[in-house]
């Protein structure tokens, strides 16, 4: 029987935890309802705990202090999704408390959970219980009163997940978005499984398999929609600090007032955010006023919902990840002074660069933000020394930047935020040009002689520039801000059409998408055509997902 953990032990027990976790990831994720029905907590919580163990496997621990130490760190770091990053706090918070100790008994240990609460509690600003908090708070209470009767370290864990279990089974009735798919906390349930490995660990036994799971509880999802997910995006993002002591509550009262799920976790050198938002480029671009941007993962919730209740595997920024792993391209020697990499949805869009000289196209856009490992890959593609991206998104633009620096190549990162902006930048390319800066003025300059107009849908009732926006309804989007709605998409593009004439436009293009007819798209032209008998109209077929038609007025 073990009296005390050790820095060798304790790593065990990260490995034994992680195991756990990871074997059942998939009974987790079909139990995540809250805050959003995406479905991927079982798979946040066990890669964020599987970064501990990666960083563990590299030394062997001289005591629980650096063991801790090092978890927590990694935690942070790899820390994904909402219960991710509490999973982290706990973890951080367990840290601090072991800080200088060779070893732990009972009472350190159950003192040193109760601390991980506190700290977790500490970084969700509005936290809500009937979740993982409310499962980690009162294990480590029942294991801090345990451990004041007795000193054996396994009964302390036994009596931790026992009143983890019970809290756990309460969480259904404390929490009604829970009650409603009739299922406990996934968070919560995760974490458990973490304890009960650790204390496997404590009793000598071997780490266990990853197996096929057995018929395991599901959350119905269909009895949710995507219209109830408020905010869109999954933001999770790292930063190191520019002071170790600089204070993030400005931006953590900044990050509430735009999106909710916030949670902070720090330490002296960086801190981790966790946010659901639907302006992740605000989110981040504020960040920036308190260190260096180090990593971003941006992902429609929404969209995940509705593979999950499709009954299909939620996309994921970790797919990307994993398929760029698994067959990383040899970067492309340079063979000429310049190249062009564009980021755009849709094959039709995709051809309009590439006659106009792109070298590359990266699929994204809208809802579909590629990772900057994904922007990367398409810049060592290409056979240049210097390479300009063109983003055509305003949330993609940072992503783009972090290319500089990690390539032997020049990066220069042309700020296009919508697609018209793009195919503008690429029109007044002089290939031929003495170096990268005539080049980059000519581009950049060029930006601001064309208006974007976008035509989309609305997905559910909403508020938008103070409008009020009903589900279905068209939405036309002129620079980003709404230039109107109406039930009728005929209506929007003879408002569009009118403006474009008042605008005294010269070069009228409408690239139309995914869902729009050729006949539809032909018609629509008639319209700009009728109404700008000056300008010079075409049509084209985008090819692109969300937007019926993105237009350019120059």
């Amino acid at each position: 029987m073990n009296e005390q953990i050790t820095g060798a032990l304790f790593k065990q027990m990260i490995l034994h935890g992680a195991a756990a976790i990871t074997a059942q990831k998939q009974a987790i994720n079909d139990l995540n309802v809250f805050p959003v029905p995406d479905g991927d907590t079982g798979t946040n919580m066990s890669m964020t705990i599987g970064a501990a163990v990666t960083e563990l496997n590299k030394t062997t621990p001289a005591s629980i202090d650096q063991a801790a130490s090092i978890t927590a760190s990694a935690l942070l770091r790899g820390a994904r999704g909402n219960s991710g990053v509490i999973l982290s706090l706990l973890f951080r918070g367990l840290s601090k408390s072991l800080k200088g100790q060779k070893s732990a008994g009972a009472q350190v240990f159950a003192a040193a959970m109760q601390e991980g609460v506190s700290s977790a509690y500490k970084a969700v600003m509005k936290p809500a219980e009937g979740t993982v908090l409310t499962v980690s708070r009162l294990a480590a209470k029942r294991a801090v009163e345990t451990a004041a009767q007795e000193s054996s370290l396994e009964a302390v864990l036994e009596a931790a997940i026992q009143e983890g279990q019970e809290a756990l089974a309460q969480t259904i009735d404390m929490n009604p978005v829970l009650k409603k798919a009739g299922v406990v906390d996934a968070g919560g349930k995760g974490y458990l499984l973490i304890l009960e490995g650790m204390l496997a660990a404590l009793r000598g036994e071997p780490l266990p398999e990853v197996n096929s799971e057995a018929e395991k509880p599901k959350a119905d999802f269909d009895v949710f929609s995507a219209e109830e997910i408020t905010f869109a995006f999954d933001t999770v993002f790292i930063v190191r600090k520019s002071a170790p002591d600089i204070s993030l509550e400005p931006l953590r009262t900044y990050l509430n007032s735009i999106g909710d799920s916030l949670v902070i976790g720090e330490d002296d050198e960086a801190f981790k955010v966790h946010v659901h938002t639907n302006i992740p480029g605000n989110a981040l671009t504020e960040a920036q006023k308190y260190g260096t941007l180090e990593l971003a993962k941006i992902e429609n919730m929404r969209t995940q919902y509705e593979d999950v209740a499709a009954g299909k595997k939620a996309q994921s920024v970790d797919d990307l990840e994993m398929e760029e792993a698994a067959a990383p391209p040899a970067p492309a020697a340079p063979e000429k002074k310049y190249g062009f990499l564009s980021v755009c949805a849709g094959d039709g869009l995709a051809a309009v660069f590439q006659d106009l000289g792109a070298d590359g196209v990266v699929s994204g856009g809208q809802t579909m933000n590629p990772s900057t490992e994904s922007i990367l890959a398409g810049v060592e593609q290409i056979p240049a020394e210097t390479v300009f991206i063109l983003p055509n998104n305003g949330n993609i633009i940072m992503a783009a930047q972090q290319c500089a620096g990690l390539t032997e190549k020049n990066v220069v990162v042309i700020p296009t935020k919508t697609v018209p902006q793009g195919i503008t930048a690429m029109m007044n390319v002089d290939f031929d040009a003495p170096d990268p800066q005539t080049i980059t003025s000519a581009m950049t300059d060029s930006i601001g002689t064309v208006v974007t107009a976008q035509i989309t849908y609305a997905a559910r009732d909403s508020d938008f520039d103070g409008f009020a926006i009903k589900e279905g309804d068209y939405l036309a989007l002129e620079e980003g801000k709404l230039f109107g709605t109406d039930g009728s998409l005929e209506t929007l593009l003879e408002k569009l059409a009118a403006n474009a004439s008042e605008r005294s436009a010269s070069f009228i293009s409408l690239y139309f998408g995914a869902d729009v007819s050729e006949e539809d798209a032909n018609a629509a032209g008639a319209v700009f055509e009728r109404l700008c008998p000056e300008a010079e109209v075409a049509v084209l077929s985008g090819g692109q997902p969300v937007y019926y038609y993105i237009i350019s007025m120059e």
